[in-house]
């Protein structure tokens, strides 16, 4: 079993923590988007609170471990690998709970090309302890804006997990799906699940809006955030986000696996 020294190393060695390539610059911008409501950065949360640039950056030292001065304002940003330990200590004790319970569960990402292995893995162990993975509204479309516009995308399921891809495109091994920020795709999910009268997921697991987007809506979510995704902490410290692991969500796919291990590990569902 790897311990949380070996954790913590690697999570420094391969810059899922400690020093990270998402610069500052990056992540005190969105603190102001997200201060300023700007619905690209909320992903899907409706905060209840009024939360100033300043809060934000208090928010994100404590739950983090970036910078809380305004003053410094260049260079990496940086995340407390103590506090993904921590975080992801508390993410495998909600596996271990829902996989006992037998919850039926929803998995998504906005990060296909890099986190896909890493939420494949947990929708295999979750589904060999007797939980339901479910995929609501295979093929249905998506409108998204992006900064080119509003463009359609469909939803589509791969090992489990939920993305969005263009119509048309050859998915490929390293690039399954299409990098996403918005909600929409958990709202279409959740509400065909909803329409079609079947299961409604105990727990959604992913990141972006998959997480933001279920939490708003009032279902246990929880998942991984860079420093630059204030509302995955924002929910949870209001209560709609129930873990929000802090890491860098960019590096290579084969980085996320000694993090695979350590919580199935934790939460007892290594295959």
């Amino acid at each position: 079993m790897l311990s949380s020294a070996s954790l913590r190393a690697h999570l420094l060695a391969a810059r899922l923590a400690g020093p990270v390539s998402t610069s500052r610059e990056e992540s005190l911008r969105r603190y102001r988007h997200f201060a300023a409501r700007d619905p690209r950065v909320l992903l899907g949360l409706e905060p209840e609170n009024d939360w100033s640039f300043l809060e934000l950056l208090r928010l994100m030292g404590d739950k983090c471990g970036v910078s809380a001065n305004p003053a410094h304002t260049s260079g990496p940003d940086v995340i407390d690998p103590e506090r993904t330990i921590n975080a992801l200590d508390a993410f495998a004790d909600r596996l271990r709970a829902v996989a006992l319970a037998r919850l039926p569960v929803l998995l998504g990402t906005g990060h296909p090309h890099r986190l896909l292995g890493f939420y494949a893995s947990l929708a295999s162990a979750l589904s060999a302890a007797g939980c339901r993975v479910l995929t609501p509204g295979q093929g249905r479309c998506v409108d998204i804006t992006t900064r080119f516009g509003v463009r359609m995308y469909q939803l589509v399921y791969v090992r489990g997990v939920a993305m969005v891809r263009e119509p048309g495109a050859r998915p490929s091994p390293s690039e399954p799906g299409a990098h996403s920020h918005s909600p929409l795709p958990v709202r279409v999910a959740l509400s065909c699940a909803a329409a079609s009268g079947g299961a409604l997921p105990g727990l959604v697991i992913g990141d972006h809006g998959w997480v933001c987007g279920a939490g708003q809506l009032g279902f246990e979510a929880m998942g991984l955030g860079d420093t630059d995704d204030p509302a995955l902490f924002v929910g949870e410290a209001e209560g709609r986000v129930s873990v929000a692991v802090p890491l860098d969500d960019a590096v290579r796919p084969g980085c996320y696996r000694p993090l695979t291990r350590y919580v199935l590990n934790r939460a007892c569902l290594s295959q």
